[in-house]
């Protein structure tokens, strides 16, 4: 249990840090970035129930990198706060990305 919530603090924390970094995507704090890393999350569970393992960003390539933009931007629908344009969710996609590859699971 402990471990889920370090977890979605640690994702709310990048999210934080992509919302600073890219323009075109906004989280008006950290309690919005909380909500975007959970909406992130069952919207992403959601896709990968759907479409199975292949759309999803551990699959690497470009159809999980665009389903990784679309969650992004479709989880501003859910959550308080956040605006994500088309271009800023591309370019938190990438981000998140290249976070995932250099962090290993285990520490996140």
């Amino acid at each position: 249990m402990l471990r889920a919530i370090v977890r979605f603090v640690v994702s709310a924390l990048v999210l934080l840090v992509v919302a600073w970094i890219i323009p075109g995507f906004h989280l008006a704090g950290f309690g919005s970035a909380l909500v975007a890393a959970l909406a992130i999350s069952v919207l992403g569970w959601v896709v990968h129930a759907i479409l199975g393992g292949h759309a999803t960003p551990q699959a690497r390539g470009v159809t999980g990198f665009i389903t990784a933009a679309v969650v992004i931007w479709l989880a501003q629908f859910f959550v308080p706060g956040m605006r994500v344009g088309v271009i800023g969710a591309l370019l938190a996609a990438f981000i998140i990305g290249l976070v995932d590859a250099l962090v290993p699971t285990t520490l996140r």
